[in-house]
């Protein structure tokens, strides 16, 4: 419903529709305008779409006041749609950094931490405490929107809950025996524990591509862990235990949540709440509160008033990681987080060798690039 002039604004008035009207309209719906009594005459021209934007009627003397824009005026849809995937592009960029950055800043920690104070399931149950009263605190001054959920959203997230618990103290037993760096090596090596479990126990198959990244993930995962100069059995078998427990998560998570409209922020702040709850039982009988308060006060004693803020940091950072990591989910596929994901570990891999000054072989150094370099493969065979 267009017709064309070369002025970019047009007001009309005093014009009266006529059947003597010489000038062709576009459309068959609008009537033709006669200009004839118009003193300042108006070319109009076939070169650029008019657009209408108001139209009024008076009845008494049939006069029309019509006012429009030029197309060429107004964004066309495929700026405007390059504008949004540029914006949205920005957006990602944004949240991985973010997530990388305080990744790394919480691997630095919780090693500070699990150095001077030893007692890894007390330092797994007080991340999951301070993210989950930050997110109470959250919810309660509105700052963010509390979740809409229901006894059968809680059924559906227990399984997952299980399983991010398990990994979570894992994780965190194997850093406190080795290196960040040896841990986060090992945990590359996630994708082959979820084809293992996929295939005999979901009866899924994958393609030929998919079976072959698996070869450099565990060949680049076992050459890092023979020369590891500082190897401990716990610390490895809490990275490969954390590694299987992450892939159940992701597995019920795929399977009880579907349908479930909770955003990735609130999705893991119900995970971490849930978590505290299953894990802090445990925490107790496994360490127990002597053990805790004694190794406080000699952590304290020798680090000073500095450890306790190693503690919050550790604590917090970890939380706000994992929240970045879920809500970087609600704009990506899941294959984009897959690449992030092994991103990020090069990240903390490096970063921690810098900070902690690891010793490195050149071996070992060789092992563990071939196994990200098949969790990249793998990712991208999975597309």
């Amino acid at each position: 419903m267009s017709f064309t002039l070369k002025q970019s604004a047009l007001t009309v008035s005093n014009s009266v529709f006529d059947k003597r009207s010489s000038i062709t309209c576009r459309s068959l719906f609008l009537p033709c305008l006669n200009l004839q009594n118009n003193p300042k005459r108006t070319l109009l021209s076939l070169s650029k779409p008019l657009y209408i934007s108001s139209f009024q009627s008076f009845n008494e003397k049939s006069v029309i006041l019509c006012k429009a824009y030029e197309a060429d005026k107004s964004p066309s849809p495929a700026a405007a749609e390059a504008k949004s995937e540029a914006a949205k592009s920005v957006k990602i960029g944004i949240y991985f950094a973010t997530w990388w950055a305080l990744n790394v800043v919480f691997n630095i920690y919780n090693k500070k931490v699990l150095n001077a104070y030893p007692y890894p399931w007390l330092t797994s149950t007080l991340s999951l405490a301070c993210g989950s009263l930050m997110m109470l605190v959250s919810w309660a001054t509105k700052i963010a929107e509390p979740p809409k959920i229901n006894l059968e959203f809680w059924k559906a997230l227990f399984p997952v809950a299980v399983a991010h618990t398990i990994g979570h103290v894992a994780a965190t037993v194997s850093m406190s025996k080795v290196a960040v760096s040896f841990t986060h090596i090992i945990k590359s090596g996630e994708p082959a524990f979820s084809v293992i479990v996929s295939r005999f126990l979901l009866g899924e198959r994958f393609p030929p591509a998919v079976y072959l990244s698996l070869v450099p993930i565990i060949g680049g995962c076992g050459l890092a862990a023979l020369t590891e100069l500082n190897f401990n059995m716990t610390g490895f078998m809490g990275a490969m235990i954390s590694n299987l427990a992450f892939v159940f998560r992701n597995i019920f998570s795929k399977k009880g949540m579907k349908g479930k409209s909770v955003s990735g922020m609130n999705y893991y702040a119900c995970l971490s709440m849930l978590s505290l709850l299953i894990l802090t039982p445990f925490a107790i009988a496994v360490e127990g509160a002597h053990m805790w308060a004694a190794g406080w006060k000699e952590a304290v004693s020798e680090i000073g008033p500095q450890f306790i803020w190693w503690v919050a940091a550790q604590s917090i950072f970890y939380h706000l990681y994992n929240q970045v990591s879920y809500m970087s989910l609600d704009e990506i596929s899941p294959l984009t987080f897959s690449v992030g994901n092994t991103m990020k570990r090069i990240s903390v891999i490096v970063s921690s060798i810098i900070i902690f000054r690891t010793p490195v072989q050149l071996i070992n150094a060789l092992g563990a690039a071939i196994a990200i370099l098949g969790t990249f493969l793998y990712s991208q065979a999975k597309a």
